[in-house]
C-alpha cells in the first residue's frame, strides 16, 4: 500500500530527538535504530567512532499511519544541516512505474540529488529538490518478479 512519511535530518542528535518523539507519541521504533556502521562506506572514506555510532535510519509511527523517519547528517558527509534542508517528504509508491512517474514530475525544473537506483537496502530510491525548493525522497519496495 502506498504511503507518505516525513524524513528529518539532524546534526548528530537523531537518537535523542527520536527518543523524545517516542515518549510523546507512546509508540515503538519500527525496526530499531540502524547505525552508520551498518551501511556500506564509499571507497577511500573512513568513519570516526562517533560517526559509526550515528543514526543511519530510524522510523517511528506517530498518528493515523504517518511515520517520522530520521538520520544523522554531519559536515564530514558533505552536508550541513540548516533549517530548510532538514526535512524531506518521503513517498513510498507501490510500483516502480509510479515511482519513476513521480520522480520525473517532481524533479522537472529542480535538482536531482540522487538518481533513481537500486539502493543497498534493497529498494528503488532517488531524491530531488523540486523547482520550489521542497525536498523529496521516493522509495519503492516492489521487487523484481
Amino acid at each position: 500500500m502506498s504511503s507518505v512519511s516525513t524524513y528529518l535530518n539532524f546534526a548528530g542528535n537523531t537518537e535523542e530527538a527520536f527518543l523524545f518523539y517516542k515518549s510523546v507519541f507512546g509508540t515503538e521504533f519500527d525496526g530499531g535504530i540502524m547505525r552508520m556502521s551498518e551501511a556500506p562506506i564509499e571507497e577511500g572514506k573512513t568513519l570516526s567512532e562517533s560517526e559509526k555510532n550515528a543514526v543511519m535510519h530510524v522510523q517511528l509511527p506517530i498518528l493515523g499511519g504517518h511515520v517520522l523517519m530520521g538520520t544523522d547528517i554531519t559536515a564530514s558527509m558533505g552536508f550541513d544541516v540548516i533549517k530548510g534542508n532538514n526535512v524531506y517528504i518521503n513517498l513510498q509508491p507501490d510500483t516502480k512505474a509510479e515511482t519513476e512517474r513521480l520522480f520525473k514530475a517532481l524533479s522537472a525544473g529542480g535538482t536531482i540529488e540522487m538518481e533513481l537506483q537500486e539502493a543497498f537496502w534493497g529498494d528503488y530510491y532517488g531524491s530531488c529538490i523540486d523547482k520550489f525548493g521542497t525536498r523529496w525522497m521516493v522509495n519503492c519496495s516492489e521487487k523484481k518478479k
